[in-house]
C-alpha cells in the first residue's frame, strides 16, 4: 500500500509521515517547502527512514494527475495548506488556489485515476465562522458555553468568514460532495488547535508554540518587552496533541467504510481546552516565569469559544485524543529546548 501525503513536510503532515516510516508504510511526500521550517522538517524525516520526495505543488493540476497516475496511491492524507486567516486576507488569490482549487486538483485527479482510494482531509473549524449565535459566559479567565458542555458537534451551521474560512471551506463541501456525487472514499476533519513538536510557529499561525515560544524567551531574558495578544485573552480552544491528530488520520483509514462521505469535528475536547489566559498560567507554572503582554484589536471573525465536540469520531472511529495539555505542553517545551529546534525570536 502506497500512503501519498501532501503537505508531507508541514506540522501535521511531517508527523503523519514519520509515524508511517516507524510502520514500515511505503510514502510519498508531496512538498512545495514554502513554509518556514519545512525543509528542516524533510531533513528530520530523511534521518528517519526511507521514502520517496516529491517537490511539487496542488496548484498544478497536471502534476497532481501525474502523481496519482504513476504512483497509484491508497491512502491520501491531504495536508497542503494555506494556513493563515491574515495571510488569507492579504493574499486571498493565493489562499484560493492553494486551499480551493489545490484539493479540487487532487479530487478530480483521484475521479479519473484512483477511484478506490481514501482521500482524508484536513479542514478546520474556521468553517463554522466567528459562531455569533453562540450563547457565552464570560468569567475571569474565559468564555463558555453552558449550551454546549461537551463542545460544538458537526449539526452547527456552516457560516464561511474571511477568504481562509471561504478556502477551507469550498474545499471541505467539495470533498464530502465527491463521495455523494462520484463515490469516492473522502473524510474531512474540521481540526481545532492543533500543536506539538514540528511545528515552526509564526505570529500569524500556531498560537500555541507561539506563546510556548514567547514564555521561553522570557525564560532566557526575564526583562524582555511584553508580546502582544489580540482580544481579551479569554478566547477559548481545545488542544489536540499532534499524535492524537495523527492517530485520528490512520483511524480514518483504517475505518474507511464507516467514516466515507464523513465530516468530523476534531479536537482535543472540553477537558483538554484553554483560553490564552489559561495557556499562560500552565507557561508560568512549568516555566517559572511571570508573562507580561498588551492587548490588541480582535482579529477579524475571531470565534470567542470553540471546543470540538468528539463524540462522532469516538463513535465511527473508534477515536479520542489521550494526550491531556499538560503533557502536551511539557512536550512542546522539550522539543523547543533541543538544539537548532527553532530559533527563538
Amino acid at each position: 500500500m502506497t500512503y501519498l501525503v501532501t503537505g508531507g513536510c508541514g506540522f501535521i503532515g511531517s508527523n503523519v509521515v514519520a509515524r508511517l516510516l516507524a510502520e514500515s508504510q511505503r510514502v510519498l511526500v508531496v512538498d512545495n517547502l514554502s513554509r518556514a521550517g519545512s525543509q528542516q522538517n524533510l531533513d528530520w524525516l530523511r534521518s528517519l527512514g526511507s521514502f520517496q520526495f516529491i517537490h511539487g505543488d496542488v496548484r498544478s493540476a497536471l502534476d497532481v494527475e501525474l502523481w496519482m497516475t504513476q504512483q497509484r496511491p491508497r491512502v491520501v492524507f491531504h495536508l497542503a495548506g494555506q494556513v493563515a486567516m491574515t495571510t488569507s486576507m492579504a493574499s486571498p488569490r493565493l489562499d484560493f488556489e492553494t486551499n480551493a482549487l489545490g484539493s479540487l486538483n487532487l479530487l478530480e485527479a483521484a475521479r479519473r485515476c484512483c477511484p478506490k482510494v481514501t482521500l482524508v482531509y484536513a479542514s478546520s473549524n474556521k468553517v463554522y465562522g466567528a459562531l455569533q449565535g453562540l450563547a457565552l459566559v464570560e468569567s475571569a479567565q474565559r468564555y463558555s458555553s453552558p449550551s454546549h458542555p461537551r463542545g460544538v458537534d458537526e449539526s452547527m451551521s456552516l457560516d464561511f468568514q474571511t477568504p481562509y474560512g471561504c478556502s477551507k471551506g469550498c474545499a471541505d463541501q467539495y470533498m464530502l460532495d465527491f463521495a455523494r456525487v462520484y463515490g469516492l472514499k473522502t473524510v474531512v476533519f474540521r481540526h481545532s488547535t492543533v500543536y506539538g513538536g514540528r511545528q515552526f510557529a509564526t505570529f500569524d499561525q500556531g498560537w500555541v508554540g507561539w506563546f510556548c515560544q514567547q514564555a521561553l524567551a522570557v525564560q532566557a531574558e526575564p526583562n524582555r518587552a511584553p508580546f502582544t495578544i489580540a482580544g481579551t485573552g479569554k478566547q477559548v480552544r481545545d488542544l489536540l496533541y499532534v499524535d492524537d491528530a495523527v492517530s485520528a488520520y490512520l483511524a480514518a483509514a483504517q475505518q474507511i467504510e464507516q467514516a466515507r462521505g464523513q465530516a468530523f469535528n476534531i479536537g482535543g475536547g472540553i477537558d483538554n481546552s484553554s483560553s490564552l489566559l489559561e495557556l499562560f498560567e500552565l507557561l508560568q507554572t512549568e516555566l517559572g516565569v511571570q508573562l507580561s503582554f498588551q492587548e490588541t484589536d480582535w482579529r477579524h471573525s475571531d470565534q470567542r469559544f470553540f471546543v470540538a465536540d468528539n463524540g462522532k469520531a469516538e463513535r465511527l472511529l473508534g477515536w479520542s485524543p489521550q494526550t491531556t495539555k499538560q503533557e502536551g505542553i511539557r512536550r512542546v517545551l522539550g522539543w523547543m529546548s533541543q538544539p537548532a529546534s527553532l530559533t527563538l525570536p
